[in-house]
Parts: structure tokens; sequence; C-alpha cells
């Protein structure tokens, strides 16, 4: 198979969409040139000019490292389609208008080099349509690439081939996505809105049907279809807010006008509030005023009955937040069934609609079940999909209340579930794959090449798959650690702890792991099975362990327990093995300590890390602020280290976490060699052939140098800054006291400037600072407040 390189991506469009797409390539590295109209005043190429500047403050960031929006190549497209001919790929991002689209690409069309991908970002449009008036040679070559939005953040992405499409032009485009880019990808049939769009909209558009029906306000709907039924937390009417009232018009109106035989049309009529809301230019978040609206610090919800805006805050009835904590999902959903409560009679129905919907549409609109899950999953934040909802909760039961509710009339419409629904089986993803009604049998997963980079590929309930908690053959497990292999040479250290805190069992389980690798094998992967299902790496020392030892014996039982953990962490920097620690989602305090003393870290470009302990009045004391004067000491090579110290002294002061890996790197988290990694279900491979190449080409642990450190110079310079912040009023007195005492540490302490010292005595002298703040009243309020509230109190 002949490799297919992309040296160059076009994105054709610089409106929201367009600029954050090309943001993303730019995050992985791929040159990109960004097209849009010559600006009729000004610079040419102002418009695009202003996208870029846009993206520097959007929120949340579409770039990893907003320096690098400089490299974004600006063009327009009567100056540049010159351009066109060094691209790859070529994504189109603009309006959705079909007219607009084909008279860009008889434009663009005489410039597309004869080996480049075409691609359309639309939301729903037909591909076969956009495609008309192509070459066959360029149809060939067309298909449709649905991002997102914001495509940095969500892994969703749709792809759409047409009848004309060569199949290894989509297998190629699926490769980029996944590995390059990080992305998730379903591929969709050519229909009106594709599959998330089709299956997400028509919830929304039930769900504020069965609102109305049932008299429920916004903000309980949203309470109610939020987190609590494992949704995103934004729910129903904050999710469109955050849409775009009009974006989600759009959508609505494509249905309308591509689907007027569907049986469930009548859902698809733009819901009266909606209508009003776009013409009174109430957009949404975009315009500051939706379904809700922000006055002051309050956010107030639209009474749909007057049109005003009142306060907001309501929340599901106490009993139905009962019935939703219930484990089983087959109790839950009968709960919701035989319940009389409004609000879990509007819940069941909300489930039956989506149920009707998905088991009438599955053929048309995807190949597969999965597809459907995946894409709602992916793309709507859902933590299960809505095939998976209901063969979870019990499939012949389910089927046949949602019959019983179409017979009765209950339903949207009268259209009856598929024959195959009732056809013995007990839901639509089994062992050897999951259904597709075309094909009458189970489909198995995609055997693209890629895909082997994928130990553990996203799972799907009720189909046979390994498990990274399983998987492998076990060394040794117990409450905080599994410690495993998969015969390839590769040991694996897994947390188990919530959020991978590290109390004293991961310690003895480093120690434990380190041990085992040095005899049997060539290295040693730090990686935890929810990596890829937005688990954390490690949220850092597990306080809550240290409390009893604490109450019974004071600080000083507390002093050898932070021994352990240095002297653990030390021990995994010199092993005699390489020791990758593959980080993704939180990296905090100790778990950020945990990657510093990794031989190598790859890490997620959704990896967030920082020296956060000032936050609970601590400084770091597990090695963290010792590897600051480390990371001085070696990028000053002999300069003033004062100039290098700056940066490494204001991250852990300021309790600085990284926004993605880019940005750990240049706060000196990462080191420049350290790999970024996009797709969170390759993690563990790349780890892996990080591990063994590294044992492959000799690995030996660093020699033990002693370190230059900038001595009492550099703090008194510091404390002079710090006093200047206590007395404008910028820090408490204790914030003070915590910003000298990581000065001292990361300078060397109370030595002359340029002397050599171990990093023994610098882990000594964290050690000594961090007991001496455990012993602080001020501290101690801190860490209350933190088990208390989550919050960091500021005292």
């Amino acid at each position: 198979m002949s490799n297919f390189i992309v040296r160059k991506v076009a994105v054709l469009g610089a409106g929201v969409m367009g600029a954050q797409i090309a943001a993303h390539c730019v995050n992985a590295k791929v040159p990109v040139v960004l097209f849009d109209l010559p600006a009729k005043e000004g610079a040419k190429n102002g418009i695009v000019l202003r996208a870029i500047e846009g993206l520097k403050k959007l929120s949340p960031a579409p770039l990893g490292n907003k320096d690098d929006a400089a490299c974004i190549e600006v063009a327009n497209y009567d100056d540049n389609l010159e351009l066109l001919k060094g691209c790859d790929l070529i994504i189109e991002a603009i309006a959705e208008r079909m007219d607009w689209k084909h008279d860009l690409y008889k434009k663009v069309a005489p410039f597309i080099a004869p080996n480049a991908i075409f691609a359309s970002n639309t939301s729903g449009l037909s591909i076969t349509a956009l495609s008309e008036g192509f070459s066959d040679e360029l149809k060939a070559r067309f298909c449709g690439v649905h991002f997102f939005n914001p495509p940095r953040y969500m892994h969703l992405v749709e792809l759409i081939p047409t009848a004309t499409t060569r199949p290894e032009i989509l297998d190629q485009l699926e490769g980029f996505l996944v590995t390059t880019l990080g992305k998730g990808v379903v591929r969709a049939k050519d229909t009106p809105n594709f599959i998330a769009n089709r299956v997400g909209v028509f919830s929304m558009m039930a769900t504020i049907h069965e609102a109305e029906k049932f008299g429920l306000s916004c903000d309980v709907v949203d309470d109610l279809t939020g987190s609590k039924l494992g949704r995103a937390k934004s729910g129903t009417f904050r999710t469109a807010d955050v849409v775009g009232l009009d974006t989600m018009g759009h959508v609505i109106k494509t249905m309308q006008d591509t689907l007027p035989d569907d049986p469930f049309a009548a859902i698809y009529k733009t819901p009266e509030v909606l209508t009003k809301l776009v013409a009174a230019g109430a957009l949404g978040q975009k315009t500051g005023a939706g379904f809700y609206k922000k006055v002051g610090r309050e956010v107030q919800r639209l009474d749909f009955a007057t049109g005003q805006y009142v306060a907001g805050g309501g929340k599901a009835d106490d009993l139905v937040a009962r019935i939703l904590k219930e484990k089983d999902p087959a109790k839950r959903m009968k709960a919701l069934h035989d319940s009389t409560n409004p609000q879990a009679q509007f819940l069941w129905a909300i489930f039956r609609d989506a149920f009707h919907y998905i088991a009438v549409h599955l053929e048309a609109v995807a190949d597969n079940a999965r597809d459907i899950d995946f894409a709602m999953r992916w793309g709507f934040g859902q933590k299960l999909g809505p095939f998976e909802t209901w063969q979870a909760a019990g499939w012949h039961q389910v089927a046949n209340w949602v019959k019983e509710d179409i017979d009765a009339g209950k339903a949207l419409c009268s259209v009856p579930l598929p024959a195959w629904v009732f056809d013995g089986r007990n839901g639509v993803h089994g062992a050897d794959g999951s259904w597709s009604p075309a094909r009458k049998a189970n489909v198995a997963r995609s055997t693209l090449p890629v895909y082997l980079r994928q130990r553990f590929r996203a799972p799907v309930l009720g189909e046979a798959g390994v498990d990274g908690t399983t998987a492998g053959i076990t060394v040794f497990e117990d409450d905080s650690v599994r410690i495993w292999h998969e015969d390839d040479g590769v040991l694996i250290l897994s947390l188990k702890t919530k959020m991978h805190v590290i109390g004293a069992g991961v310690i003895a389980g480093l120690s434990k792991a380190i041990a085992e690798a040095e005899q049997h094998y060539k290295g040693l992967v730090i990686w935890s099975a929810d990596a890829a299902e937005g688990g954390a790496f490690s949220a850092g020392a597990d306080l809550q362990s240290m409390l009893p030892l604490f109450m019974s014996g004071g600080v000083k039982a507390i002093e050898p327990e932070v021994a352990k953990l240095q002297q653990a962490f030390q021990a995994m920097k010199y092993a005699n093995v390489p020791v990758v620690a593959a980080v993704a989602g939180l990296a905090l305090g100790g778990g950020c300590e945990l990657a510093l003393h990794a031989a190598k870290r790859v890490a997620l470009i959704e990896s967030y890390i920082g020296l956060v302990e000032v936050g609970v009045g601590l400084i770091p004391a597990g090695g963290g602020l010792k590897e600051a004067a480390v990371r001085t000491a070696a990028e000053a090579k002999g300069n003033d280290l004062l100039q290098f110290l700056k940066n490494n002294f204001m991250n852990p002061a300021t309790a600085a976490v990284s926004k993605s890996a880019l940005e750990a790197r240049q706060m000196g988290f990462l080191k420049p060699d350290d790999v970024i990694v996009f797709n969170p279900y390759e993690l563990l491979h790349v780890a892996k052939v990080e591990a063994r190449a590294m044992h492959d080409a000799g690995y030996r642990p660093p020699l033990q140098r002693l370190i230059p450190v900038a001595g009492r110079y550099a703090i008194g310079t510091i404390m002079m800054q710090l006093v200047n912040m206590r007395d404008g009023g910028f820090i408490s007195a204790h914030d003070f006291k915590l910003g000298q005492m990581i000065a001292t540490v990361v300078s060397g302490g109370d030595v002359d400037q340029g002397s050599l010292v171990s990093e023994q005595w610098l882990l000594d002298l964290e050690r000594k600072a961090f007991m001496e703040l455990l012993n602080h009243p001020k501290t101690q309020e801190r860490i209350m407040g933190m088990m208390q509230t989550g919050k960091p109190v500021r005292n």
C-alpha cells in the first residue's frame, strides 16, 4: 500500500469552522493555507487576517499554542489560487448555500492537483449534488468531511462518499483524520444532515416538543437532559444556544426541505419560539441572549408563555433525580416508564421518540447501529449512544413499550418499528459486530491499518472487545495499581485510584513495577485504562488518605511518606530501563511530578499539566521544584541563571496549568523531544513504541550530576517582586510566604550564585518547606476548604 502524505492542506473559507479547522491542522504540524474572499477595503487578505486574530481570542482555544497562528498561510481567491496546486487535501468550509459552493468550485477546480483529495465540510447538504458539474476524474476524489464544532475538541468527523468516490480516497483520508488530527471517523450515507445532526437535531426537536406537552421550562429540561442522563452537561436548550439558534434553524430547514416524506416530518416544523428568537436577533451565546440571557451575574431563562426572561435555576424533582441515580439501566428505564410524575413521563417520552426514530431510520442513514452510537457519543457528548441505551435497558421490554405507545397514538408518528426489532434479538451490538439492516447481518469493525495502532478501540456496549482494565497478563494487582503486560517486552503500570491520585499504594506499586521492569522487560509505560475516555493521568497527591496519619501522628508522621514519594520518583528517573509516561488529561501536582521524572513523556494534545500545590497552601515536594532547578541549569547552559529561572519559578508560584500539550512544552513541563499524540486511542501504542526504541538504542539512565543554582542573589531579586505584589494587594501574606519558599528551593537555598548542589540537597529543601507549611494554620484552612468544596480558598 502506498503512503498518503499530506504535505499541505488548503481550507476554503475563513469563517468560524474554516479558521478552526486550519488551526487544528497547524496544531498537528500540518502546513495549511487559509483562503477567503478578497477584502473590499484595506489589505486584500484582511478577512483571513482578522479570522486568524480571532483564533487567538476564542475560548475554548482552537490553537494549542497561540504563537502557531503565525504558521497559517493567508490567501484570497483572486490572487492566490496557484497555491492550491501544492495542496494534497482541500477542505471547503464556506456558508451552507449550494449556489455559493458551486460558484467557488468552478473557480478552484482548474487549480486542484491531480492527486489531491477535495472535500466539503458541509453539515448536511447532499455531497452528490455538490459534485454536479465536476469532471469524472474530480468526482472520484470528492467527498464530504464533516467536522464538529469546536474541531480541536470534538472527536467526531463524518466521512461521506458519493457513488463515484474512489474507495481508496476514503481510506487514505480516514487514516489522516484518525492519526494526524486525532479524530473518531464515522462513515455516513449521503442523506440530509448525515448521521449525528440528523439524529441529534431530531432529538432536540422531540425534546422541545415533549417539554411543551408536559409544560416544562428550559432550565428544568436542561437539568433533566444533561449530565444526569450521561449527556453533555449543557442539556438541550443551552446546547442550542451554544450551537447558535440561526445554525440550528438552518439545519432544521434542511430537514424540512429535503425530508417531506419522512414519517416524522411534522416534528421538523421550526418551533415558534425559535422563529421569534432568531427574528429578534437573539441567536444564543454569540449574541448574549437566546433561550438564556446573562444579566449581571445571574443567568435568566426565557419564559415560553410571555417571551420575557425570568429567574432560572429550575431543577429536576427529587423523585426523578433519585430514579436517574439508579445504577441498573433496566430498573431505571422501568421506573421512568411506570412513573406518573410529569418529569419522568417526559424522560420516557424522549427516550421512546429517539428509539422509534433510530430504528425506523437506521437503514437509510448509516451502514450499521455502531455508527449511530459513535456519532451521538463523539458529536453530541453522550456517554452511551441511543442504541446502547436501549440495549442496556432490556431490548425486548423497551421495544414492547415503544410499540404500545405507537399503537396507543402516544408516539410522534404511527409508523411501526421495523420487523428486525422483534426477530428474537437481544440488541444490535454483539460479539461479531453491530447490526446492519441493509446487509441483514452484524458488521465487524473497520480493519484499516490505522486501527492497528488502537490496542483498545472505543468500546461499544454488548460488542466483544478487549478492555484495558482486564487485558493482558497481570503481574500484580491491588486497589491502587495494576502491573501487567501483553507479552511484547513492555511492562505497564496502570493506576486504579479515583482520578489516579497518588497515595502509599501507588508509591509502593511504582517501586514494584520498576523492580519488575528492570528484571524482565525492555521498558515500563505508565498508562491508565480510562486515558482515552477522558480520565486523568493523575490529579496529584491523595490528601484524603494522609488525613488519618496526620490526625494520629501530626506533621511528623507525614514526613516519612513525603520522603518515600521523593525516593520513588528518583528511583524512576534513574531506573535502568526507560520509563515512559503516557500522559492524557489532568497531570497536576504530584501527577505532574510523576510525569517529570519519567525518561520520556508521550502526551495527548489534551493534556493539562501543572504544579498546583499553592492552591492548597503547599509547595511541590515530590521533586517538582528540584526538576525546575535542573531545567533552569540546562536551559542557561552557563549563562545568567536568573534569566532562565523566571518561568520555572512563575509556573509553580502561580499554579499555572497548560491548556494543551503544546503549551506544556513551552512551559517546560514537556521536553522538545517528548512526543505529542492527537488520538487518545493511540497513546498506549506510541508510548510502547518509544519505550522499545529507547531500549533498542541502548538506553542508559542519566548520570547524576551536581546542579549550578542561582542562590541567594536570585532569592533576593524574586523577593523584591513579591514584596511589591503583596504591598499592592495582588497576593495575600500567605501567598507571599509560599512564593518565598518556592523561590528558595528553585534557587538552591542560601548559597552563593553558581554554587553546585546535589538533587538530594534540593529535595531536602523541598521537604523541609513542605513540612513547615503543613503545620501552618493558613495552609490547613486551604486543605480543608479544598477537601470540602473542591475549590481553592484564598486566605
